[in-house]
């Protein structure tokens, strides 16, 4: 069956439900993903678990794909199968970028913790970084509970904290854990060092 490239094209999701995109050339995307990796067809194929003979017929438009070939192109291809139908929009690429030598950073400190701001001359941004010094020891040193917009990472950097959170049960981390949770829910840091610990932030801005 021939694309015609004027159409929409019905992609069936798993679930039974269809969705229709105005995509670009389907061929031609596919084409260009694998040449961007320096594939030949049969290596594509291989790595798609697609017949030769088929990718060749999806990249000259001779045929138009099932959504479990579009699923194996884009594992294939280490893409998602929306990224099949949306190429990266070159325009809007700005190549900003701010580096924070150590130390660097503004400084801000609070009763219980001390905050470098980092990559703080770059505006609008859509994440917030910083390193924090831990210097509370109790969780009765906060008046209330953190809380604010957003989703938030904690990676602890030196020492040893307690993470306490409003919903869970507190947490001890170490040099190297994490945690990824939701900011509106009230959060509170404490260090249970000798030392005060020291961890990297970063906060959506959304």
């Amino acid at each position: 069956m021939t694309q015609n490239h004027g159409s929409l094209i019905r992609i069936a999701r798993e679930n039974g439900k269809s969705v229709e995109t105005e995509p670009l050339n389907l061929g031609e995307r596919v084409r260009e993903l694998r040449k961007a990796r320096k594939w030949t067809l049969e290596q594509a194929a291989t790595q798609a678990g697609l017949a030769r003979s088929t990718l060749s017929k999806i990249e000259n438009g001779q045929m138009s794909p099932t959504y479990d070939a579009l699923k194996k192109l884009a594992v294939g291809l280490e893409i998602s199968v929306p990224q099949l139908f949306t190429p990266p929009q070159r325009d809007k690429i700005n190549g900003r970028m701010a580096v924070t030598k150590a130390g660097t950073g503004a400084h801000q400190a609070t009763v219980t913790y001390e905050h470098e701001l980092l990559a703080e001359t770059l505006t609008k941004k859509q994440m917030l970084p910083y390193r924090a010094r831990i210097r509370a020891r109790n969780v009765e040193e906060f008046d209330g509970w953190v809380r604010h917009d957003g989703e938030e990472f904690l990676y602890v950097l030196t020492g040893v904290i307690r993470l306490y959170t409003e919903f869970y049960e507190p947490i001890e981390m170490r040099r190297g854990d994490s945690a990824y949770y939701d900011a509106t829910m009230g959060h509170n840091v404490v260090s249970v060092s000798e030392e005060d610990a020291t961890i990297l932030w970063v906060t959506s801005l959304v």
